[in-house]
């Protein structure tokens, strides 16, 4: 048996799914970037106001923070959707996912009554209101898996970094 084989999930062939697995990962990644970003271009403070929230940065460096952030996330995932410079895009998309982890699991083990502004304004959250720390943790997670997928295997079909290499769908066995 060879190495690939022991790979092969259930039958399929490995090196035929992957590079279609990796294209719904690096989507699906870039539709999330995409969302996240767009939900809080339109409103700089509110964003800056959630990432003060979490009480980790002073006042005006959250304020930066919170204004430059939703132009990451849009830059990460209109070049996630072109598959361009993938495996390094998701070497930062990971690392942003790991800081938005380590924030949320922050501010969840100091009692803080947050909402994490990931898909929107965020901040503090009313009176009585709960909020809900292990659902992001474990939806930032789960995208962490989708850009550590990325990191392993970067090239995609469809992807401007196929065409660049003249390599569209990548079969290789040893990657």
């Amino acid at each position: 048996m060879t190495v690939t084989e022991a790979r092969t999930p259930r039958g399929a062939r490995w090196p035929t799914v992957r590079p279609w697995l990796g294209t719904a990962a690096r989507l699906g990644l870039a539709a999330v970037w995409l969302l996240a970003g767009a939900s809080k271009v339109d409103d700089l403070a509110a964003s800056g106001r959630a990432v003060n929230a979490y009480q980790v940065l002073p006042y005006d460096v959250s304020t930066v923070v919170g204004a430059a952030l939703p132009f990451v996330e849009l830059a990460l995932g209109v070049l996630l959707l072109l598959g361009l410079a993938t495996r390094l895009v998701a070497g930062v998309s990971a690392a942003l996912l790991v800081v938005f982890i380590v924030g949320i699991s922050s501010a969840w083990a100091r009692g803080l009554s947050i909402d994490c502004g990931c898909f929107g304004s965020g901040g503090q959250l009313a009176e009585g209101q709960a909020p809900s720390y292990l659902p992001e943790i474990l939806r930032d997670l789960g995208f962490l898996v989708m850009a550590g997928f990325l990191l392993i295997w970067p090239r995609t079909p469809v992807s401007v970094d196929g065409w660049l290499t003249g390599d569209p769908v990548v079969e290789d066995e040893d990657e």
